[in-house]
């Protein structure tokens, strides 16, 4: 089974006016293409974009007590149920985040409490 990154999450605070310097710095500054946010999860206060033709950057608003909006790096692993049963098998919580058409995916948290997103 190959895994790819598939994307990484980082902070910045809550708002329009933050969202605009995420996307004038990541966007026009370093130059990365500004993605869609998928409808269901617009109400997060997302700023996607694509780095590559594969990975994506997510630019989450801080404080909005979603599981989601926790920094994170997502993995592509080919199956996503066989992952999840192999670590639920192993004793490790998973949770389902909002539904993304077409993305299915789940999160766990590491032996270290950091918030790993798996997809397919």
């Amino acid at each position: 089974m190959q895994i790819i990154l598939q994307h990484v999450s980082v902070p910045r605070p809550a708002g329009e006016e933050s969202a605009e310097v995420a996307r004038k710095f990541y966007g026009e500054l370093v130059g990365l293409e500004i993605k869609p946010v998928p409808d269901t999860i617009t109400h997060l206060d997302l700023v996607w974009f694509k780095i590559g033709s594969e990975t994506e950057l997510h630019v989450f608003a801080e404080g909005n007590n979603d599981p989601v909006s926790t920094q994170h790096f997502c993995l592509n692993v080919g199956d996503v149920e066989a992952m999840r049963e192999k670590l639920e098998s192993a004793g490790y919580k998973t949770w389902n985040p909002d539904a993304i058409q077409g993305r299915p995916r789940f999160f766990c948290r590491d032996p270290f409490n950091n918030v790993v997103e798996f997809t397919q």
